[in-house]
């Protein structure tokens, strides 16, 4: 088992493009669909396989290019510490006063810790400055326990 760092920061509303932040359905659309639900899923089948856009569920992540992950590391406290930094990089720009508060962030990194140890995956995101966000993600591999099925980014 190891661990795989994500990050993306962005324009809040192209975080909320939800469409292009779950994989397409395996099924495409009917023949005789309307043409934009054919379009739509067109769309979203060619763009989230290579968009940075994090994916709206944590495991997912694992399916987009190899060139988006951060980091890999074999135990959960490295992976951890890398979370941890980039808490520290960014909470000086976060939106509310609570999530910048050090008690508060030391708490969610204890619940980081824990949770990457027993097997599990670790996702958060903050608004930044108006209108950005920024995504945290730190996903468990090889396998991951929510999705067993998808591959390793490392590995394709």
């Amino acid at each position: 088992m190891h661990h795989h760092a994500y990050l993306w920061t962005g324009p809040k509303p192209r975080f909320d493009q939800e469409a292009l932040r779950r994989p397409p359905h395996p099924e495409p659309p009917p023949p005789g669909s309307r043409p934009e639900l054919i379009q739509r899923y067109r769309e979203v089948a060619a763009e989230f396989p290579t968009s940075d856009l994090p994916p709206l569920e944590t495991a997912y992540w694992l399916l987009k290019p190899r060139s988006l992950v951060q980091g890999t590391w074999p135990a959960p406290t490295d992976a951890a510490a890398w979370l941890a930094d980039q808490l520290a990089t960014h909470a000086t720009r976060f939106a509310s006063d609570l999530q910048r508060d050090a008690s508060h962030l030391s708490r969610l990194l204890a619940a980081v810790a824990e949770r990457l140890t027993s097997g599990g995956d670790a996702s958060y995101g903050f608004y930044l400055e108006r209108p950005s966000f920024i995504s945290l993600a730190v996903v468990t591999c090889s396998p991951n326990r929510t999705r067993p099925d998808l591959p390793c980014p490392l590995e394709s």
